[in-house]
C-alpha cells in the first residue's frame, strides 16, 4: 500500500560564494576560544598541532567522498540519500538521526558559548544562579541569552535560506580579516622559544595519547564542510555540480590552515603553560603578550562572528537532515512538511531550535560533554558516507559522478578506517578518549532514546508508504 502526494522542495537559493562561507564559517567556529585550554593540556602546542593536521588529514579523504556523492546525488539531508540509496531505509534513519544531533550538539554548544564569551567581556551579567552541572554554575541570565539568540538563529532560518546564506556570506568576511590581524601579530610579534615544552605531561596515556585525546576530536572542529551536502538541494541552478564538490574540499585546506596557524600563535606569544587554565585562553595569551586591549577585543570580536557563523550553518545544516528523514516518511511526516511561504522547512526547524535551548540548559559544565559526544556521532556519520561511497561503487557503477575519487576504492577505505578508528577509541576504556560517564553517556542515551521514539511513532507511515513511492521521496523524481 502507498501513500502518494507531492513531494515537499526547498527554493534554490545558494550560490557558491554561500556555500563556502556555510562551510569555513561553520568549521571556524568558536571552539579556538573556549577549547584552547584543553587542546594544549591534552597535548601541548606542537601536539595539538599533529593532533589538528592528522584529524585535518582524515577530513580530506572523508571529503573527498562528500565530494563524489554530493554532485551525484543533490539532496537535501544528504547523508539520508547517500545511506538510502545505498543500503535502504533502516541505515538511512540511523545515520541521518545521528548526524542531526551531531549538528544540533555544537548548536547548543554556541548556545552556551554566547554566554560564556559576554560574561567574559561584561561579567556583571552573571546573575541569578540556579544550579550546577559538572561544577559549573548556571545562571538565569546566560539561559535569557541562550533563549533570545537561539530564537534570533530559529528566526532567520525559518523565513528563508537566501536571509541565512546572505548573513552567513558577511560573517565569515568579517571574520577572516579580524583574525588574520591577530594571528599575524602572534606570529610575527611573538617567540618560538614559548613554544616550549613541545608537548605536555599527559601521565599515563603518554603523548602518543595526548595526542589521539585531540585528533578524535576532529570530527566535531572540522564538522561544516558537509554543510554543502546538506543544503545541496538548494544550490542556484547556475551552479555546476562538480563545484560542489571542489569547494567541499577547498573549505577544509582552509580550515586547517586557520586551526594549525592560530594554535602556534597562541603558543608563541608567551609560556603556554601559564594560559591554559584561563576561562579563555586564546584571548588572555594575546592580553599577556601584548598588553593591548585592541587585541583582546579583536579576539572576542572574532570569537563572537565565529560563534554565529558556526551556530548559524550547523543549524541549517541539522534542520536539512531532519527535513530528508520527514520528507522520506522515515520518521513522522510532518518533519519533512515545507513552509507555504518560506518554502523552509519550518517544522524540523522548530524543532531544531527546541533542542538546542534545551541542550544549552545544561550550561558550561556540559560543553566538554556535547564536544565528546558530538563528535562521536559525526564520526559515525562520516563512517555511513565513506561505506556508502564504497557500496555505491558496486552496486551504482552507472550513475553519473560529475566528480569522481582517484584511486577507485582506496581513499573511501582510508575514510571508512579513519571513522572506525575515531569510534574505537571513544569507546575503548583506558585510551584518554573515552566518553565520560555519566553526562557524555546520558547525553547520547538520551538523544538514541529520543531517535527510537520517533521510529516507533513513523512506524504505521513506513508501512503504508511502498519503497517506490520512498524513492521517489527522497531521490526525486527520475532517480
Amino acid at each position: 500500500m502507498s501513500t502518494t502526494g507531492r513531494r515537499p522542495e526547498l527554493k534554490k537559493s545558494i550560490g557558491g560564494l554561500g556555500f563556502f562561507s556555510l562551510a569555513f564559517g561553520s568549521m571556524i567556529g568558536i571552539g579556538w576560544v573556549t577549547a584552547m585550554g584543553g587542546w594544549l593540556t591534552h597535548a601541548g602546542p606542537v601536539g595539538a598541532i599533529l593532533g589538528f593536521a592528522l584529524g585535518g588529514t582524515l577530513m580530506i579523504f572523508i571529503g573527498l567522498c562528500y565530494a563524489e556523492l554530493t554532485p551525484m546525488l543533490p539532496l537535501a539531508g544528504g547523508e539520508v540519500a547517500y545511506a538510502y540509496k545505498a543500503s535502504g531505509t533502516g541505515k538511512a534513519f540511523f545515520f541521518g538521526w545521528f548526524l542531526a544531533f551531531g549538528y544540533i550538539s555544537v548548536s547548543a554548544f554556541e548556545a552556551i558559548s554566547i554566554g560564556l564569551i559576554l560574561s567574559y567581556m561584561l561579567p556583571w551579567i552573571d546573575v541569578w544562579p540556579l544550579y550546577e552541572v559538572g561544577g559549573a554554575t548556571v545562571y538565569a541570565s546566560h539561559l535569557a541569552l541562550a533563549f533570545l539568540f537561539t530564537g534570533c538563529i530559529t528566526g532567520i532560518n525559518y523565513v528563508g535560506v537566501r536571509w541565512a546564506a546572505g548573513l552567513q556570506i558577511l560573517l565569515t568576511g568579517s571574520f577572516v580579516v579580524v583574525a588574520m590581524i591577530f594571528i599575524a601579530a602572534g606570529l610575527m610579534g611573538g617567540e618560538l622559544g614559548h613554544v616550549d615544552p613541545p608537548f605536555a605531561a599527559v601521565g599515563t596515556v603518554g603523548v602518543l595519547g595526548g595526542i589521539a585525546a585531540v585528533f578524535v576530536t576532529a570530527p566535531f572542529w572540522y564538522v561544516g564542510f558537509d554543510t554543502i551536502a546538506q543544503g545541496a538541494e538548494e544550490a542556484k541552478t547556475d551552479i555546476a555540480p562538480r563545484r560542489l564538490g571542489t569547494l567541499i574540499l577547498v573549505s577544509i585546506v582552509g580550515a586547517t590552515v586557520f586551526y594549525l596557524a592560530l594554535i602556534l600563535a597562541v603558543a608563541m606569544t608567551g609560556p603556554w603553560t601559564a594560559i591554559v587554565d584561563g576561562r579563555l585562553p586564546t584571548a588572555e595569551a594575546f592580553g599577556a603578550a601584548f598588553g593591548s586591549p585592541l587585541l583582546v577585543n579583536l579576539v572576542l570580536i572574532a570569537a563572537l562572528i565565529g560563534l554565529f557563523t558556526s551556530w548559524n550553518g550547523f543549524f541549517l545544516a541539522g534542520t536539512r537532515v531532519l527535513f530528508a528523514l520527514g520528507r522520506g516518511r522515515m520518521v513522522p511526516e510532518w518533519l519533512g512538511a515545507t513552509h507555504p511561504r518560506f518554502g523552509t522547512p519550518g517544522n524540523a526547524i522548530l524543532l531544531a531550535g527546541v533542542v538546542t535551548f534545551l541542550g544549552a540548559m545544561l550550561g558550561r559544565g556540559a560543553m566538554l560533554s556535547f564536544v565528546d559526544v558530538g563528535s562521536f556521532c559525526i564520526a559515525l556519520a562520516f563512517f555511513g558516507v565513506a561505506h556508502s561511497t564504497l557500496r555505491l561503487r558496486k552496486t551504482e557503477p552507472e550513475l553519473s559522478r560529475p566528480y569522481r575519487i582517484p584511486g577507485g576504492s582506496v581513499v573511501p577505505r582510508v575514510a571508512l578506517a579513519g571513522a572506525f578508528f575515531i569510534l574505537a577509541v571513544m569507546l575503548i576504556p583506558g585510551t584518554g578518549a573515552t566518553l565520560g560517564w555519566p553526562l557524555e553517556w546520558m547525553i547520547l542515551i538520551g538523544f538514541a532514546l529520543l531517535g527510537a521514539g520517533f521510529w516507533i511513532l513513523g512506524k504505521g507511515l513506513r508501512a503504508r508508504t511502498s519503497e517506490v513511492e520512498r524513492e521517489r521521496l527522497v531521490l526525486g523524481r527520475g532517480e
